[in-house]
């Protein structure tokens, strides 16, 4: 028993050293989370500590993914976001993505991100293979514009979520390929894809995913960061946009705006493109293709966020508005 009790004591010591050495570090990481900066395309004064240490929100790799029948953690209207490669369908839960950010899966052989800033309340799926290599995207607990800076686990690289682009780092100036993805209720999504794989809430972390950790955040006006650039009033901050780049033009589609269409199919032209939209003001979704039918990717967010990071953006108007 007196050596059992020695090997106890000696685990437990073990341990506090190793906890004790992981609270140094993230207690000495400063306000950068440890990150090099020093080649950053952005001004480094206005890339913010959020709080969280870096992996202090968790990111997911390889999650555990259940049939539809057994995601009884989700509502008709709670939010996911859907994304078809391979003619594979899988659906990632809001609920769980506002505690974890980003969700890095693989469908046939292809590895993707799926990330989600709460802040900016903006989903983006990325092509995860850089350089010819498949890499995985951990949370920096840095932001920029309030929009969370992923880092790729191969360099420790910054990047941007909304601007897709690597800002410090090894692979500064890189883009990032975006996926197009369905942001839409679990009844809009389950309807179109009875076959659908979700995301489980069993994820080997204690949260409750029942519990949404910005309640309120959504109707206020209010940010918790700073931003470069003020978005108008004309439209609440946290209004829900799609937002399209075509060739370096900005155009921001506001849900109040589409609610006053009063149609669910309708055509826009964006630097002399053409794209069709197709926009469902129940499930409060809107999905765009090209001239060809092909999916378009785009970002949906709030005004505020869209707006901080393209402050020369055109915006659609209803007719009449």
């Amino acid at each position: 028993m007196r050596i059992l009790a020695s090997k106890r004591a000696r685990i437990l010591i073990l341990l506090g050293i190793l906890l004790g050495a992981v609270a140094y570090k993230f207690a000495n990481a400063g306000p950068t989370n440890g990150f090099d900066l020093s080649n950053s395309v952005l001004p480094r004064e206005q890339i913010l500590h959020g709080g969280p240490p870096r992996d202090g929100i968790p990111a997911l790799s390889d999650p555990k993914l259940v049939e539809p029948a057994a995601a009884e953690y989700l509502g008709p209207t709670d939010r996911i976001v859907g994304i078809v490669l391979g003619g594979e369908a899988r659906a990632y839960p809001v609920p769980i993505l506002n505690w974890h950010e980003i969700v890095n899966d693989e469908i046939d052989g292809r590895r993707f991100a799926i990330t989600y800033c709460p802040l900016c309340g903006t989903a983006v799926a990325f092509d995860a293979t850089i350089d010819g290599k498949p890499t995985d995207f951990g949370v920096s607990g840095l932001l920029y514009n309030s929009d969370v800076l992923l880092y790729d686990r191969d360099t420790e690289s910054l990047w941007s979520q909304i601007m897709a682009q690597a800002v410090a780092g090894e692979r500064v100036g890189k883009m990032l390929e975006m996926i197009p993805i369905s942001h839409t209720t679990w009844r809009d999504w389950l309807a179109k894809h009875p076959d659908t794989r979700v995301l489980s809430d069993e994820t080997g972390y204690f949260r409750d995913y029942k519990r949404d950790p910005y309640a309120g955040y959504e109707k206020s006006r209010y940010t918790y960061f700073a931003v470069n650039n003020e978005a108008p009033d004309n439209y609440h901050p946290k209004e829900v946009v799609l937002g399209l780049e075509v060739d370096g033009v900005y155009k921001a589609y506001p849900f109040v705006e589409l609610d006053k269409l009063g149609k669910a199919r309708f055509d826009d032209a964006i630097n002399g493109k053409r794209f069709e939209f197709e926009w469902d003001g129940d499930n409060r979704s809107v999905h765009v293709a090209d001239a060809n039918g092909k999916p378009v990717a785009g970002i949906q967010g709030f005004w505020f966020a869209w707006f901080a990071f393209h402050p020369d953006t055109l915006v659609f108007k209803a007719e009449g508005s």
